[in-house]
């Protein structure tokens, strides 16, 4: 059985930082592209980023320079470092483990809000 599961979310003032979290069991961790989108009510869920098998990333240009994805294969983890904390940065963000697009599995995402 394939789980996928996000930690870290909270709030966190505009400016600060926050880390997510994602372990993903039940597959072969190391062969799949992981990825987080994040999504507010009433609109559609956006990519966020994403880290392949050889480790490249690719970000989102509203989250480029702010935040960093990685990947820790030994620990089936992957990890979103968020810094400068936008208001607009409020959304449920998730964790997905894709092997060819669209993501084969999703994680049941972790609030993050950012606010004073």
């Amino acid at each position: 059985q394939v789980q996928v599961v996000e930690s870290g979310g909270g709030l966190v003032q505009p400016g600060g930082s926050l880390r997510l979290s994602c372990t993903a069991s039940g597959i072969i961790f190391s062969l799949y592209t992981m990825g987080w989108y994040r999504q507010t009510p009433g609109r559609e869920r956006e990519w966020v980023a994403h880290i392949s098998v050889t480790s490249g990333t690719k970000y989102a240009d509203s989250v480029r320079g702010r935040f960093i994805i990685s990947r820790d294969n030994a620990k089936n983890t992957v990890s979103l470092q968020m810094n400068s904390l936008k208001p607009e940065d409020t959304a449920v963000y998730y964790c997905c483990a894709t092997r060819g697009p669209p993501p084969n599995y999703w994680g049941q995402g972790t609030q993050v809000t950012v606010a004073s």
